[in-house]
Protein backbone atom coordinates (compact mmCIF):
# COMPACT_ATOMS: atom_id res chain seq x y z
CA UNK A 1 0.00 0.00 0.00
CA UNK A 2 2.74 2.48 1.03
CA UNK A 3 4.74 1.62 -2.11
CA UNK A 4 1.73 2.33 -4.34
CA UNK A 5 1.14 5.66 -2.59
CA UNK A 6 4.80 6.64 -3.06
CA UNK A 7 4.52 5.92 -6.80
CA UNK A 8 1.30 7.96 -6.97
CA UNK A 9 2.96 10.92 -5.27
CA UNK A 10 6.04 10.77 -7.48
CA UNK A 11 4.03 10.48 -10.69
CA UNK A 12 1.41 13.06 -9.71
CA UNK A 13 -1.58 10.71 -9.50
CA UNK A 14 -2.86 12.89 -6.68
CA UNK A 15 -5.09 15.89 -6.03
CA UNK A 16 -4.58 18.66 -3.48
CA UNK A 17 -7.38 20.63 -1.87
CA UNK A 18 -6.76 23.70 0.29
CA UNK A 19 -9.60 25.42 2.12
CA UNK A 20 -9.30 28.71 3.99
CA UNK A 21 -11.92 28.60 6.74
CA UNK A 22 -12.56 31.30 9.30
CA UNK A 23 -10.35 29.70 11.98
CA UNK A 24 -8.25 27.11 10.11
CA UNK A 25 -6.57 26.68 6.74
CA UNK A 26 -6.44 22.99 5.82
CA UNK A 27 -4.60 21.19 3.03
CA UNK A 28 -5.56 17.61 2.07
CA UNK A 29 -3.67 15.49 -0.47
CA UNK A 30 -5.64 12.54 -1.87
CA UNK A 31 -4.48 9.54 -3.85
CA UNK A 32 -6.04 7.99 -6.94
CA UNK A 33 -8.67 6.27 -4.76
CA UNK A 34 -9.72 9.72 -3.42
CA UNK A 35 -8.69 8.82 0.12
CA UNK A 36 -6.55 11.34 2.05
CA UNK A 37 -2.87 10.35 2.14
CA UNK A 38 -1.49 13.47 3.86
CA UNK A 39 -2.76 16.69 5.38
CA UNK A 40 -1.60 19.93 6.93
CA UNK A 41 -3.21 22.89 8.65
CA UNK A 42 -2.67 26.37 10.02
CA UNK A 43 -4.75 28.03 12.73
CA UNK A 44 -5.66 31.69 12.27
CA UNK A 45 -8.18 34.27 13.42
CA UNK A 46 -9.67 37.36 11.87
CA UNK A 47 -8.85 40.78 13.30
CA UNK A 48 -11.21 43.66 14.07
CA UNK A 49 -9.52 46.73 12.60
CA UNK A 50 -11.25 50.10 12.15
CA UNK A 51 -14.66 48.54 12.86
CA UNK A 52 -14.04 45.88 10.20
CA UNK A 53 -13.45 42.11 10.41
CA UNK A 54 -10.46 41.33 8.22
CA UNK A 55 -7.39 39.21 7.47
CA UNK A 56 -4.25 40.88 6.10
CA UNK A 57 -2.67 39.73 2.85
CA UNK A 58 0.44 38.75 4.81
CA UNK A 59 -1.70 36.53 7.08
CA UNK A 60 -3.36 34.95 4.04
CA UNK A 61 -0.09 33.99 2.34
CA UNK A 62 1.64 32.97 5.54
CA UNK A 63 -1.29 30.69 6.43
CA UNK A 64 -1.51 29.21 2.93
CA UNK A 65 2.22 28.48 2.85
CA UNK A 66 2.26 26.99 6.35
CA UNK A 67 -0.68 24.67 5.64
CA UNK A 68 1.06 23.52 2.43
CA UNK A 69 4.39 23.11 4.25
CA UNK A 70 2.65 21.08 6.97
CA UNK A 71 1.10 18.81 4.31
CA UNK A 72 4.42 18.40 2.51
CA UNK A 73 6.13 17.57 5.83
CA UNK A 74 3.43 14.96 6.48
CA UNK A 75 4.25 13.37 3.11
CA UNK A 76 7.97 13.38 3.97
CA UNK A 77 7.32 11.86 7.40
CA UNK A 78 4.98 9.15 6.12
CA UNK A 79 6.58 8.20 2.81
CA UNK A 80 10.11 9.62 2.87
CA UNK A 81 9.76 11.67 -0.33
CA UNK A 82 9.15 15.31 -1.20
CA UNK A 83 6.19 16.67 -3.18
CA UNK A 84 7.38 17.93 -6.55
CA UNK A 85 4.26 17.54 -8.66
CA UNK A 86 0.52 17.06 -8.10
CA UNK A 87 -2.16 15.86 -10.49
CA UNK A 88 -4.48 18.80 -9.82
CA UNK A 89 -5.04 21.51 -7.22
CA UNK A 90 -8.18 23.21 -5.94
CA UNK A 91 -8.59 26.29 -3.74
CA UNK A 92 -11.61 26.90 -1.54
CA UNK A 93 -12.42 29.60 0.99
CA UNK A 94 -15.04 31.27 3.10
CA UNK A 95 -17.57 32.77 0.72
CA UNK A 96 -18.70 36.34 0.01
CA UNK A 97 -16.95 39.40 1.39
CA UNK A 98 -15.14 42.14 -0.50
CA UNK A 99 -11.73 42.14 -2.19
CA UNK A 100 -11.19 44.80 -4.87
CA UNK A 101 -8.05 45.64 -6.83
CA UNK A 102 -6.78 48.46 -9.04
CA UNK A 103 -5.25 48.19 -12.50
CA UNK A 104 -1.85 47.28 -11.05
CA UNK A 105 -3.35 44.47 -8.93
CA UNK A 106 -3.05 46.30 -5.62
CA UNK A 107 -5.70 45.73 -2.96
CA UNK A 108 -7.72 48.95 -2.67
CA UNK A 109 -9.17 48.43 0.80
CA UNK A 110 -8.53 45.82 3.51
CA UNK A 111 -10.33 42.51 2.88
CA UNK A 112 -13.87 42.79 4.27
CA UNK A 113 -15.00 39.32 5.32
CA UNK A 114 -18.50 37.85 5.30
CA UNK A 115 -18.77 38.65 9.03
CA UNK A 116 -19.21 42.37 8.40
CA UNK A 117 -22.91 43.21 8.64
CA UNK A 118 -22.39 46.72 7.24
CA UNK A 119 -24.45 46.56 4.05
CA UNK A 120 -28.03 46.79 5.31
CA UNK A 121 -29.04 49.60 2.95
CA UNK A 122 -27.42 47.97 -0.08
CA UNK A 123 -28.93 44.59 0.76
CA UNK A 124 -32.45 46.03 1.04
CA UNK A 125 -32.22 48.14 -2.13
CA UNK A 126 -30.76 45.36 -4.27
CA UNK A 127 -33.24 42.77 -2.98
CA UNK A 128 -36.09 45.10 -3.97
CA UNK A 129 -34.53 45.93 -7.35
CA UNK A 130 -33.90 42.29 -8.33
CA UNK A 131 -36.89 40.67 -6.62
CA UNK A 132 -34.24 38.30 -5.27
CA UNK A 133 -32.91 38.16 -1.71
CA UNK A 134 -29.40 39.63 -1.50
CA UNK A 135 -27.93 38.91 1.97
CA UNK A 136 -25.67 41.48 3.60
CA UNK A 137 -22.61 39.22 3.36
CA UNK A 138 -22.79 38.87 -0.45
CA UNK A 139 -20.04 40.55 -2.47
CA UNK A 140 -22.43 42.60 -4.60
CA UNK A 141 -23.97 44.06 -1.43
CA UNK A 142 -20.51 45.11 -0.23
CA UNK A 143 -19.75 46.71 -3.60
CA UNK A 144 -23.01 48.65 -3.75
CA UNK A 145 -22.67 49.77 -0.13
CA UNK A 146 -19.22 51.15 -0.93
CA UNK A 147 -20.83 53.05 -3.82
CA UNK A 148 -23.61 54.35 -1.56
CA UNK A 149 -21.00 55.42 0.98
CA UNK A 150 -19.18 57.41 -1.69
CA UNK A 151 -15.92 55.60 -0.96
CA UNK A 152 -13.06 57.05 -2.97
CA UNK A 153 -11.61 53.74 -4.10
CA UNK A 154 -14.70 52.63 -6.05
CA UNK A 155 -13.77 54.52 -9.23
CA UNK A 156 -10.37 52.78 -9.27
CA UNK A 157 -11.74 49.20 -9.10
CA UNK A 158 -10.64 47.00 -11.98
CA UNK A 159 -11.25 43.57 -10.40
CA UNK A 160 -13.47 42.23 -7.64
CA UNK A 161 -13.24 38.69 -6.30
CA UNK A 162 -13.47 36.49 -3.21
CA UNK A 163 -10.73 35.08 -1.00
CA UNK A 164 -10.57 31.81 -2.97
CA UNK A 165 -10.72 33.73 -6.25
CA UNK A 166 -7.87 36.01 -5.16
CA UNK A 167 -5.55 33.11 -4.30
CA UNK A 168 -6.47 31.28 -7.52
CA UNK A 169 -5.68 34.43 -9.52
CA UNK A 170 -2.27 34.81 -7.92
CA UNK A 171 -1.44 31.11 -8.42
CA UNK A 172 -2.56 30.92 -12.06
CA UNK A 173 -3.04 34.43 -13.43
CA UNK A 174 -6.66 33.44 -14.22
CA UNK A 175 -9.58 35.60 -13.05
CA UNK A 176 -12.24 32.94 -12.50
CA UNK A 177 -14.62 31.46 -9.92
CA UNK A 178 -16.53 28.22 -9.66
CA UNK A 179 -20.25 28.77 -10.09
CA UNK A 180 -21.02 27.87 -6.47
CA UNK A 181 -18.60 30.53 -5.22
CA UNK A 182 -19.84 33.00 -7.86
CA UNK A 183 -23.42 32.50 -6.65
CA UNK A 184 -22.42 34.24 -3.41
CA UNK A 185 -21.00 37.17 -5.38
CA UNK A 186 -23.99 37.86 -7.68
CA UNK A 187 -27.18 35.92 -8.56
CA UNK A 188 -26.74 33.14 -11.12
CA UNK A 189 -29.05 32.41 -14.06
CA UNK A 190 -29.96 28.71 -13.81
CA UNK A 191 -30.19 28.40 -17.60
CA UNK A 192 -26.81 29.89 -18.50
CA UNK A 193 -24.86 28.92 -15.34
CA UNK A 194 -23.51 32.48 -15.47
CA UNK A 195 -24.28 35.78 -13.76
CA UNK A 196 -27.93 36.74 -14.23
CA UNK A 197 -27.88 38.96 -17.32
CA UNK A 198 -31.08 40.88 -16.62
CA UNK A 199 -29.95 41.66 -13.07
CA UNK A 200 -26.52 42.76 -14.36
CA UNK A 201 -28.31 45.28 -16.59
CA UNK A 202 -30.46 46.42 -13.67
CA UNK A 203 -27.38 47.00 -11.55
CA UNK A 204 -25.55 48.88 -14.30
CA UNK A 205 -28.64 51.05 -14.77
CA UNK A 206 -28.81 51.70 -11.04
CA UNK A 207 -25.24 52.99 -10.83
CA UNK A 208 -25.20 54.74 -14.24
CA UNK A 209 -25.89 58.22 -12.77
CA UNK A 210 -22.68 57.92 -10.74
CA UNK A 211 -20.62 57.89 -13.95
CA UNK A 212 -18.15 55.21 -12.85
CA UNK A 213 -15.49 54.13 -15.37
CA UNK A 214 -16.59 50.48 -15.32
CA UNK A 215 -19.63 48.26 -15.72
CA UNK A 216 -20.18 45.22 -13.54
CA UNK A 217 -19.10 42.56 -16.05
CA UNK A 218 -15.82 44.48 -16.51
CA UNK A 219 -14.72 43.75 -12.95
CA UNK A 220 -16.21 40.33 -12.07
CA UNK A 221 -14.40 36.98 -12.50
CA UNK A 222 -15.37 34.50 -15.21
CA UNK A 223 -17.82 31.81 -14.03
CA UNK A 224 -16.80 28.17 -14.52
CA UNK A 225 -18.45 24.87 -13.52
CA UNK A 226 -17.11 21.64 -12.02
CA UNK A 227 -14.87 19.86 -14.51
CA UNK A 228 -13.71 23.01 -16.29
CA UNK A 229 -9.99 23.69 -16.47
CA UNK A 230 -9.33 26.94 -14.61
CA UNK A 231 -5.68 27.45 -15.53
CA UNK A 232 -2.32 26.10 -14.41
CA UNK A 233 0.14 26.89 -11.66
CA UNK A 234 2.62 29.50 -12.89
CA UNK A 235 6.27 29.72 -11.87
CA UNK A 236 5.35 32.63 -9.59
CA UNK A 237 2.35 30.74 -8.24
CA UNK A 238 4.46 27.68 -7.42
CA UNK A 239 6.81 29.85 -5.37
CA UNK A 240 3.88 31.51 -3.60
CA UNK A 241 2.42 28.15 -2.59
CA UNK A 242 5.61 26.24 -1.81
CA UNK A 243 8.13 28.52 -0.12
CA UNK A 244 10.66 25.65 -0.18
CA UNK A 245 10.71 25.86 -3.98
CA UNK A 246 10.26 22.13 -4.66
CA UNK A 247 6.83 22.26 -6.34
CA UNK A 248 6.90 22.43 -10.14
CA UNK A 249 4.80 24.80 -12.25
CA UNK A 250 2.24 23.64 -14.82
CA UNK A 251 -0.13 21.79 -12.45
CA UNK A 252 -3.78 22.30 -13.54
CA UNK A 253 -6.23 23.96 -11.13
CA UNK A 254 -9.97 23.42 -10.95
CA UNK A 255 -12.34 26.39 -10.50
CA UNK A 256 -12.00 27.89 -6.99
CA UNK A 257 -15.05 27.17 -4.85
CA UNK A 258 -16.69 28.38 -1.65
CA UNK A 259 -16.92 26.48 1.61
CA UNK A 260 -20.64 25.89 1.10
CA UNK A 261 -20.02 24.07 -2.18
CA UNK A 262 -17.14 21.99 -0.86
CA UNK A 263 -19.30 20.99 2.11
CA UNK A 264 -21.91 19.69 -0.35
CA UNK A 265 -19.24 17.68 -2.15
CA UNK A 266 -17.79 16.21 1.05
CA UNK A 267 -21.25 14.93 2.03
CA UNK A 268 -22.24 13.83 -1.51
CA UNK A 269 -25.14 16.30 -1.44
CA UNK A 270 -24.98 17.78 -4.95
CA UNK A 271 -27.93 16.05 -6.66
CA UNK A 272 -31.56 17.28 -6.55
CA UNK A 273 -33.54 16.20 -3.45
CA UNK A 274 -30.32 15.82 -1.43
CA UNK A 275 -29.12 18.17 1.25
CA UNK A 276 -26.67 18.62 4.07
CA UNK A 277 -26.83 20.34 7.42
CA UNK A 278 -23.83 21.64 9.33
CA UNK A 279 -24.51 22.08 13.04
CA UNK A 280 -21.96 23.61 15.37
CA UNK A 281 -21.47 27.18 16.55
CA UNK A 282 -23.96 28.17 13.86
CA UNK A 283 -26.22 25.89 11.86
CA UNK A 284 -27.12 25.92 8.19
CA UNK A 285 -28.92 23.53 5.89
CA UNK A 286 -28.51 23.38 2.13
CA UNK A 287 -31.08 21.67 -0.09
CA UNK A 288 -30.57 21.04 -3.81
CA UNK A 289 -33.81 22.08 -5.53
CA UNK A 290 -35.64 20.49 -8.44
CA UNK A 291 -37.11 23.85 -9.52
CA UNK A 292 -37.00 27.52 -8.57
CA UNK A 293 -38.95 28.78 -5.55
CA UNK A 294 -42.23 30.61 -6.13
CA UNK A 295 -40.90 33.85 -4.66
CA UNK A 296 -38.01 35.44 -2.79
CA UNK A 297 -37.76 34.92 0.98
CA UNK A 298 -35.68 36.99 3.36
CA UNK A 299 -34.99 33.82 5.38
CA UNK A 300 -33.67 31.81 2.42
CA UNK A 301 -30.46 32.36 0.46
CA UNK A 302 -30.23 30.93 -3.07
CA UNK A 303 -26.82 29.70 -4.20
CA UNK A 304 -25.69 26.81 -6.41
CA UNK A 305 -23.79 23.55 -6.31
CA UNK A 306 -20.36 23.48 -8.02
CA UNK A 307 -22.19 22.19 -11.12
CA UNK A 308 -24.68 25.06 -11.11
CA UNK A 309 -27.78 23.38 -9.68
CA UNK A 310 -29.96 25.65 -7.55
CA UNK A 311 -29.55 25.34 -3.78
CA UNK A 312 -31.70 26.84 -1.04
CA UNK A 313 -29.84 27.69 2.13
CA UNK A 314 -31.38 28.27 5.56
CA UNK A 315 -28.87 29.72 8.02
CA UNK A 316 -29.08 30.41 11.74
CA UNK A 317 -26.38 32.35 13.59
CA UNK A 318 -26.86 30.42 16.84
CA UNK A 319 -26.75 26.70 17.44
CA UNK A 320 -24.69 24.90 20.07
CA UNK A 321 -22.72 27.64 21.85
CA UNK A 322 -25.17 28.17 24.72
CA UNK A 323 -25.82 24.43 24.91
CA UNK A 324 -22.06 23.87 25.28
CA UNK A 325 -21.94 26.33 28.17
CA UNK A 326 -24.66 24.41 30.02
CA UNK A 327 -22.74 21.17 29.49
CA UNK A 328 -19.67 22.94 30.84
CA UNK A 329 -21.63 24.00 33.93
CA UNK A 330 -22.58 20.38 34.62
CA UNK A 331 -18.91 19.48 34.17
CA UNK A 332 -17.98 22.03 36.84
CA UNK A 333 -20.58 20.49 39.16
CA UNK A 334 -19.16 17.00 38.58
CA UNK A 335 -15.67 18.26 39.39
CA UNK A 336 -16.90 20.01 42.54
CA UNK A 337 -18.39 16.67 43.63
CA UNK A 338 -15.02 14.99 43.15
CA UNK A 339 -16.02 13.14 39.98
CA UNK A 340 -13.56 13.07 37.10
CA UNK A 341 -15.20 12.83 33.68
CA UNK A 342 -13.93 13.51 30.19
CA UNK A 343 -15.74 15.68 27.65
CA UNK A 344 -17.03 12.78 25.53
CA UNK A 345 -18.58 11.04 28.55
CA UNK A 346 -20.11 14.28 29.79
CA UNK A 347 -21.70 15.12 26.44
CA UNK A 348 -22.76 11.52 25.88
CA UNK A 349 -24.49 11.26 29.25
CA UNK A 350 -26.29 14.60 29.02
CA UNK A 351 -27.27 14.30 25.35
CA UNK A 352 -28.68 10.82 25.88
CA UNK A 353 -30.71 12.16 28.80
CA UNK A 354 -32.52 14.36 26.25
CA UNK A 355 -33.86 11.26 24.53
CA UNK A 356 -35.65 10.33 27.78
CA UNK A 357 -37.53 13.64 27.98
CA UNK A 358 -41.13 14.45 27.11
CA UNK A 359 -41.67 14.83 23.34
CA UNK A 360 -42.40 18.57 23.73
CA UNK A 361 -39.74 19.15 26.45
CA UNK A 362 -42.35 19.22 29.20
CA UNK A 363 -43.35 22.82 28.62
CA UNK A 364 -39.84 24.25 28.99
CA UNK A 365 -38.55 27.05 26.78
CA UNK A 366 -35.04 28.30 25.96
CA UNK A 367 -33.25 30.57 23.49
CA UNK A 368 -29.55 30.08 22.86
CA UNK A 369 -29.15 33.52 21.27
CA UNK A 370 -25.57 34.47 22.14
CA UNK A 371 -25.65 36.77 19.10
CA UNK A 372 -28.34 38.32 16.97
CA UNK A 373 -30.58 36.04 14.91
CA UNK A 374 -31.76 37.21 11.48
CA UNK A 375 -34.30 34.39 11.15
CA UNK A 376 -36.32 35.90 13.99
CA UNK A 377 -35.20 39.52 13.40
CA UNK A 378 -33.00 40.04 16.45
CA UNK A 379 -30.04 42.35 16.03
CA UNK A 380 -28.65 41.19 19.39
CA UNK A 381 -29.18 38.08 21.47
CA UNK A 382 -29.73 37.16 25.13
CA UNK A 383 -29.53 33.48 26.16
CA UNK A 384 -32.64 32.58 28.12
CA UNK A 385 -34.17 29.63 29.96
CA UNK A 386 -37.86 29.96 30.87
CA UNK A 387 -40.34 27.71 32.64
CA UNK A 388 -43.73 27.98 34.26
CA UNK A 389 -44.84 26.49 37.57
CA UNK A 390 -46.64 23.77 35.59
CA UNK A 391 -43.62 22.73 33.50
CA UNK A 392 -42.12 19.28 33.93
CA UNK A 393 -38.70 20.48 35.04
CA UNK A 394 -36.16 17.65 35.09
CA UNK A 395 -32.73 16.96 33.64
CA UNK A 396 -34.03 15.09 30.59
CA UNK A 397 -36.38 17.90 29.57
CA UNK A 398 -33.76 20.54 30.37
CA UNK A 399 -31.25 18.95 27.98
CA UNK A 400 -33.94 18.26 25.41
CA UNK A 401 -35.14 21.87 25.28
CA UNK A 402 -31.60 23.15 24.74
CA UNK A 403 -31.09 20.69 21.89
CA UNK A 404 -34.48 21.63 20.43
CA UNK A 405 -33.88 25.37 20.64
CA UNK A 406 -30.46 24.99 18.99
CA UNK A 407 -32.46 24.12 15.84
CA UNK A 408 -35.44 26.43 16.39
CA UNK A 409 -34.37 29.26 14.08
CA UNK A 410 -33.19 26.79 11.42
CA UNK A 411 -36.59 25.11 11.47
CA UNK A 412 -38.28 28.39 10.58
CA UNK A 413 -36.31 28.54 7.34
CA UNK A 414 -36.67 24.84 6.59
CA UNK A 415 -40.44 25.00 7.15
CA UNK A 416 -40.60 27.62 4.39
CA UNK A 417 -38.92 25.17 2.04
CA UNK A 418 -40.56 21.91 3.09
CA UNK A 419 -44.05 23.13 4.00
CA UNK A 420 -44.73 26.36 2.10
CA UNK A 421 -42.76 25.54 -1.07
CA UNK A 422 -43.29 21.78 -1.01
CA UNK A 423 -39.59 21.03 -1.60
CA UNK A 424 -38.88 17.30 -1.68
CA UNK A 425 -35.96 16.02 0.35
CA UNK A 426 -35.15 12.31 0.41
CA UNK A 427 -32.60 12.63 3.22
CA UNK A 428 -30.22 15.15 4.70
CA UNK A 429 -26.56 14.49 5.57
CA UNK A 430 -25.48 15.80 8.96
CA UNK A 431 -22.01 16.96 9.96
CA UNK A 432 -20.55 19.13 12.70
CA UNK A 433 -20.19 19.03 16.46
CA UNK A 434 -23.89 18.47 17.21
CA UNK A 435 -23.61 14.99 15.71
CA UNK A 436 -20.55 13.81 17.64
CA UNK A 437 -22.61 12.02 20.30
CA UNK A 438 -23.82 9.01 18.34
CA UNK A 439 -27.49 9.08 17.37
CA UNK A 440 -28.68 11.96 19.54
CA UNK A 441 -28.12 14.94 17.25
CA UNK A 442 -29.50 12.90 14.35
CA UNK A 443 -32.69 12.04 16.23
CA UNK A 444 -33.26 15.67 17.27
CA UNK A 445 -32.56 16.93 13.72
CA UNK A 446 -34.91 14.31 12.26
CA UNK A 447 -37.60 15.50 14.67
CA UNK A 448 -37.06 19.13 13.65
CA UNK A 449 -37.13 18.55 9.89
CA UNK A 450 -39.30 15.40 9.65
CA UNK A 451 -36.71 14.01 7.22
CA UNK A 452 -34.29 11.05 7.54
CA UNK A 453 -30.89 12.25 8.78
CA UNK A 454 -27.71 10.37 7.85
CA UNK A 455 -24.15 10.74 9.11
CA UNK A 456 -21.25 9.30 7.10
CA UNK A 457 -17.75 8.74 8.42
CA UNK A 458 -16.32 10.70 5.49
CA UNK A 459 -18.29 13.84 6.42
CA UNK A 460 -15.57 14.71 8.92
CA UNK A 461 -13.01 15.12 6.13
CA UNK A 462 -14.45 18.56 5.45
CA UNK A 463 -14.21 21.11 2.68
CA UNK A 464 -10.51 20.67 1.92
CA UNK A 465 -11.32 17.08 0.93
CA UNK A 466 -14.31 18.39 -1.03
CA UNK A 467 -12.21 20.74 -3.17
CA UNK A 468 -9.62 17.97 -3.65
CA UNK A 469 -12.44 15.82 -5.10
CA UNK A 470 -13.37 18.64 -7.48
CA UNK A 471 -9.74 18.86 -8.59
CA UNK A 472 -9.62 15.07 -9.09
CA UNK A 473 -12.84 15.13 -11.14
CA UNK A 474 -11.41 17.73 -13.51
CA UNK A 475 -8.47 15.49 -14.45
CA UNK A 476 -9.97 12.00 -14.03
CA UNK A 477 -13.50 12.12 -15.41
CA UNK A 478 -14.38 9.97 -18.41
CA UNK A 479 -15.99 11.76 -21.36
CA UNK A 480 -19.33 13.25 -20.34
CA UNK A 481 -19.31 11.65 -16.89
CA UNK A 482 -21.30 13.97 -14.60
CA UNK A 483 -19.92 15.11 -11.28
CA UNK A 484 -22.88 13.50 -9.51
CA UNK A 485 -22.10 10.15 -11.16
CA UNK A 486 -18.39 10.57 -10.40
CA UNK A 487 -19.11 11.02 -6.70
CA UNK A 488 -21.66 8.20 -6.52
CA UNK A 489 -19.69 5.64 -8.54
CA UNK A 490 -16.06 6.43 -7.79
CA UNK A 491 -15.87 8.23 -4.46
CA UNK A 492 -18.79 7.20 -2.26
CA UNK A 493 -19.60 3.77 -3.68
CA UNK A 494 -19.60 1.24 -0.85
CA UNK A 495 -19.37 3.90 1.84
CA UNK A 496 -22.15 3.46 4.34
CA UNK A 497 -23.51 5.77 6.97
CA UNK A 498 -25.97 5.64 9.82
CA UNK A 499 -29.47 6.86 9.06
CA UNK A 500 -32.07 7.87 11.65
CA UNK A 501 -35.71 8.03 10.59
CA UNK A 502 -37.96 10.71 12.13
CA UNK A 503 -40.06 9.41 15.04
CA UNK A 504 -43.69 10.64 14.70
CA UNK A 505 -43.91 11.36 18.45
CA UNK A 506 -40.70 13.43 18.31
CA UNK A 507 -41.91 15.30 15.22
CA UNK A 508 -45.20 16.17 16.95
CA UNK A 509 -43.27 17.18 20.07
CA UNK A 510 -41.03 19.52 18.09
CA UNK A 511 -44.03 21.14 16.44
CA UNK A 512 -45.58 21.74 19.87
CA UNK A 513 -42.28 23.20 21.09
CA UNK A 514 -42.11 25.53 18.07
CA UNK A 515 -45.51 27.05 18.92
CA UNK A 516 -44.10 27.89 22.35
CA UNK A 517 -40.85 29.11 20.72
CA UNK A 518 -42.63 31.54 18.38
CA UNK A 519 -44.95 32.86 21.08
CA UNK A 520 -42.06 33.29 23.51
CA UNK A 521 -40.04 35.52 21.17
CA UNK A 522 -41.69 38.44 22.97
CA UNK A 523 -39.76 37.38 26.09
CA UNK A 524 -36.50 37.35 24.12
CA UNK A 525 -37.31 40.82 22.74
CA UNK A 526 -37.94 42.14 26.24
CA UNK A 527 -34.63 40.69 27.42
CA UNK A 528 -32.74 42.34 24.55
CA UNK A 529 -34.41 45.69 25.21
CA UNK A 530 -33.96 45.52 29.00
CA UNK A 531 -30.50 43.99 29.26
CA UNK A 532 -28.72 46.46 27.01
CA UNK A 533 -25.00 45.97 26.49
Amino acid sequence: MSHDVINDIRSGRTALGIELGSTRIKAVLVGKDHEPIASGSHEWENSYVNQMWTYSLDEIWKGLQESYRDMASDVKRRYGISVQTIGAIGISGMMHGYMVFDESGELLTPFRTWRNNITEQASAELSELFGFHIPQRWSIAHLYQAILNGEEHVARIRYQTTLAGYIHWKLTGRKALGVGEASGVFPIDMHTRDYHGAMIKQFDGLIAPRDLPWQLTDILPQVLVAGDNAGALTEEGAKLLDAAGELQAGIPLCPPEGDAGTGMVATNSVAPRTGNVSAGTSVFAMVVLEKELSKAYEEIDLVTTPTGSLVAMAHSNNCSSDLNEWVGLFGQFAKAMGMETDSAALYGTLYNQALQGDPDCGGLLAYGYLSGEHMTHFEEGRPLFVRSSGSNFNLANFMRVHLFTALGALKIGMDILLKQEGVRLDEILGHGGLFKTEGVGQQIMAAALDVPVSVMATAGEGGAWGIALLAAYMTNRSGNESFEAYLNDRVFAGKTGVTVQPDPADVAGFEAFMKRYMKGLAIERAAVDYLSE
